[in-house]
């Protein structure tokens, strides 16, 4: 595996669990990624840019994790898939632990399919694929 982009996910799921933490960092989040990407799932296919209004979502998406009761996320597993000497898929399984009332916490596996570049330096995420996140949730009785 490129050791550069397994550093990139150990960062990615750090910076992930400081901000469940209510510390978010939006430079550290806003490093991991490049300036443009792309995000397909269930919902659609949508195209954003690293700028204000992503971190303005960023910021409102850790605190809804945070108000549903996330208390952190753990990578069981990063597999990459090659496509050239600058892309990869990067297969990552995920595991996010749920704090529920008055019932013991709750563990949730899901896999994210992330498309990575590494042009000069670091390697950031430039797109991801992800299951259906709220229909998850509401299996698990999480929302």
């Amino acid at each position: 595996m490129e050791p550069s982009v397994r550093k990139l996910f150990d960062r990615y799921e750090s910076v992930f669990n400081q901000s469940l933490r209510g510390d978010v960092d939006m430079d550290e989040v806003a490093a991991l990624y490049a300036s443009e990407f792309i995000a397909a799932s269930p919902a659609g296919v949508r195209a954003g840019k690293n700028d204000d209004q992503f971190e303005q979502a960023m910021t409102q998406g850790y605190a809804r994790y945070r108000a549903i009761g996330t208390k952190e996320m753990r990578i069981r597993n990063v597999h990459l898939s090659p496509i050239d000497d600058h892309h990869w898929v990067a297969h990552v399984a995920w595991t996010a632990t749920y704090a529920r009332k008055d019932q013991p916490d709750l563990a949730i596996d899901f896999d994210v399919h992330y498309f990575v570049q590494k042009l000069d330096g670091e390697p950031k995420v430039f797109g991801w694929v992800s299951g259906d996140e709220q229909a998850l949730l509401r299996e698990h009785g999480i929302v």
